[in-house]
């Protein structure tokens, strides 16, 4: 059977259970049509790039398939008609990647990082700015001199007609 990788957007006024639950019934709908679900991955709660029926964020779903076609085309009909489905998007793959998904790796390794505490008292080194280092010549721009009077101060002049 063809393989494909499956990504909804549910409305951001769901909860993670709720949306999550969501993605369990969309299983159900793909292994009552001959399919399966090879994995499942909820992204959280994102914010979206412009807005979708009045809606600023979405629950992210993604469902890794290994489906015939028209048990894919049965779940996005059935999406369509749900309310609480924004957006979908089915992709067909060659193979499924192992382990969890390039999503789920970032977020993992940007959690390591914000945990991590760098330096004395847990503060990182944020370089010049903290250090005080104020004695570098590109820093101070000395004097900025007079004003020339005939700059006017944002009038433009015009040739009177």
């Amino acid at each position: 059977m063809p393989l494909y990788e499956h990504t909804v957007i549910a409305r951001q006024d769901l909860t993670a259970q709720q949306a999550q639950a969501l993605a369990e019934s969309f299983s159900e709908i793909v292994s009552a049509q001959g399919g399966a679900v090879a994995k499942t991955e909820y992204w959280g709660l994102r914010s979206l790039t412009y807005r979708i029926k009045k809606n600023r964020k979405g629950h992210y779903l993604h469902l890794n398939l290994d489906a015939p076609a028209a048990a894919v085309k049965e779940l996005e009909r059935v999406e369509g008609i749900n309310d609480d489905v924004l957006r979908v998007l089915t992709v067909r793959v060659e193979a499924h990647e192992d382990g969890p998904s390039v999503v789920m790796q970032v977020r993992s390794s940007r959690e390591e990082r914000s945990g991590r505490r760098d330096g004395p008292g847990g503060d990182r080194d944020r370089g010049d700015r903290e250090r005080g280092d104020r004695d570098r010549g590109d820093r101070d721009r000395g004097d900025r001199g007079e004003r020339r009077a005939d700059s006017g101060g944002g009038e433009s002049r015009r040739p009177a007609n």
